[in-house]
């Protein structure tokens, strides 16, 4: 099963994610099928590819209830 979920990056309290397609019985900052955006949390700057997500979701991809919470602060 595909799962669009954070894969973090950046240092030590200084976070900074990507979002991801992954198989979600791969690790978290395990290789991609493909990248949808990145969210700064300190920034507060988020950056989706809607467009994206809503078609693979209609492949049978799963959110995770972060990417969710995340969706609707956009």
């Amino acid at each position: 099963m595909l799962k669009i979920r954070l894969k973090r990056l950046g240092r030590k309290k200084q976070a900074f994610y990507r979002v991801i397609l992954i198989d979600s019985r791969k690790k978290r900052e395990g290789r991609a099928l493909k990248e949808i955006g990145y969210y700064s949390p300190l920034d507060k700057k988020i950056k989706i590819n809607i467009e994206m997500i809503k078609n693979y979701m209609k492949h049978g991809a799963q959110m995770t209830k972060r990417i969710e919470k995340i969706l609707k602060k956009k």
